[in-house]
């Protein structure tokens, strides 16, 4: 019982007309103000869920098993959601623990529940869902025909199977479903679709599909949708039968048609149509509806099954290790010719190292201000900058390899004698020493692919244990 109100088995209130849940930011470590967290606390919201993770910052995370997101962060923003939820009797839900959601992220994540249950004197019954897949059953639904690309990538093989040092699948809301039947007080899933824990708790209880989903696509990002928008603020849905109402919970924040409508288009394809596991929202018939200034209803979204269900599978292999240099140039004489020059120098460097060529190691140069960010696609690409900004990256087998093509490379073009130069050096002003750093081992996606399931329960297994103090 909640407040003398009847419950459903897993602790949410049992409502015939309404559904609320409250995401507190857009990832979490992100942070949220307390202020618009108690607000979403006061409206009695039935679940608190939290996306965790992205392929946004790249294969590095899942591959090396570290998250994007700081430890002391997440465990400060997991330490008031853990307590709200315990004091409200009602689940949370965390979805890709970890920032990639693979077994490492997923146990780091559990550490910190851990931490925080501890340390308030607190338990509660926590459920985690696995996502990792092993190389043989990926390798067997390969050869089966169950695997298939996502977009404009390479059909996999079993290499870049067995050359994966992680490989999960993004799971959709079913598993989810089936750890709130097992009662949990806190649910800590592996990698995950990110609407997934936000619409679990409302199709659970019966609500649409649909408009479950499309209230979960956009609250994943919390306050993002919202005007002036911040992934660091709460968002609060209500969902009925009909339609969902999305509130940013901030006063200086406000959700509008055009803000709500626009996020509704964010990372898709096709401004009509939202892929997922099990089907398609088809967003054609959407109606977006200002109910007052600070409050935007949403109606229409429709559902269409797939014919096969399917999970997309992400994986990461290492490909070397990189270093870069950080370099400005601001030479009149040198920035109109500055393509050639640059041309000359990766000559040079394969020049002087014949027993390499560019098949084994990569030398890239990024010119941050002219056009770095879209490269070839860069519209203002005639214009001449005053000033560059230089990357010099160097990929290649082993770390010593790729520091020493990087050095050469940098005092290259750093004495470059080009056409016209009027000083005898200094092409070059570096704004750190030393001015090459050692970066590590580089990551690629390896799998990026669809896999054809029959059970979107089996490949993710739940664990409920007691955490926290016994």
């Amino acid at each position: 019982m909640i407040d003398g109100q009847a419950c459903n088995q897993w602790g949410v209130p049992i409502l015939t007309t309404h559904i609320t849940i409250l995401s507190p930011t857009a990832i979490l470590g992100y942070g949220f103000p307390e202020a618009s967290f108690q607000e979403g606390l006061s409206r009695r919201p039935n679940a608190i869920a939290v996306d965790a993770g992205s392929t946004d910052p790249g294969p590095y995370y899942l591959g090396a098993g570290q998250s994007f997101t700081n430890r002391d962060a997440v465990k400060r923003d997991l330490a008031p959601i853990i307590a709200a939820g315990l004091d409200l009797s009602i689940p949370v839900l965390i979805g890709t623990a970890g920032g990639a959601g693979a077994a490492t992220h997923l146990r780091w994540c559990l550490d910190i529940v851990q931490e925080v249950l501890c340390q308030a004197n607190w338990s509660a019954r926590v459920a985690r869902i696995a996502a990792d897949q092993s190389a043989d059953d990926i390798i067997k639904a390969l050869t089966d025909g169950r695997i298939s690309p996502l977009g404009p990538v390479e059909p996999l093989t079993e290499k870049d199977v067995n050359d994966s040092t992680c490989i999960v699948a993004q799971m959709g809301v079913e598993p989810v479903i089936e750890a709130l039947n097992q009662r949990p007080d806190i649910i800590v899933a592996g990698r995950c679709y990110d609407p997934a824990v936000f619409a679990a708790v409302p199709i659970k209880a019966g609500y649409p599909e649909a408009l479950a989903f499309h209230m979960g696509k956009i609250l994943e990002c919390a306050a993002i949708a919202a005007v002036p928008g911040s992934g660091a603020d709460c968002m609060l849905g209500t969902l009925d039968h009909e339609g969902f109402v999305l509130e940013a919970l901030n006063p200086d924040r406000r959700c509008t048609v055009a803000s709500v409508a626009a996020h509704t288009l964010y990372e898709k394809s096709d401004p009509r149509y939202l892929p997922g596991p099990g089907g398609v929202l088809d967003l054609t018939s959407c109606r977006f509806e200002q109910i007052d200034q600070r409050r935007v209803r949403v109606m229409g979204t429709q559902l269409i099954p797939s014919e096969h269900y399917t999970v997309k599978l992400e994986g990461a292999k290492p490909i070397g290790f990189r270093t870069i240099a950080l370099a400005g140039i601001r030479a009149p004489d040198l920035i109109p010719q500055l393509d050639q020059v640059l041309e000359d120098v990766r000559k040079i460097v394969f020049q002087n190292f014949e027993s390499i060529d560019e098949t084994e190691v990569s030398v890239m140069f990024h010119c941050y201000g002219r056009d770095a960010v879209m490269g070839k696609l860069e519209p203002l690409r005639h214009l001449v900058p005053h000033e560059i900004g230089l990357v010099i990256e160097v990929v290649a087998e082993t770390q010593e390899l790729a520091d020493t093509i990087c050095s050469f490379a940098r005092s290259t073009l750093l004495h470059f004698g080009y056409p016209g130069r009027q000083s005898t050096a200094g092409n070059l002003a570096f704004p750190y020493s030393p001015s090459d750093i050692s970066h590590g081992v580089v990551y690629e996606f390896s799998l990026y692919h669809l896999m054809d399931v029959d059970d979107p329960v089996s490949l993710f297994p739940v664990t409920v244990s007691l955490m926290g103090l016994e």
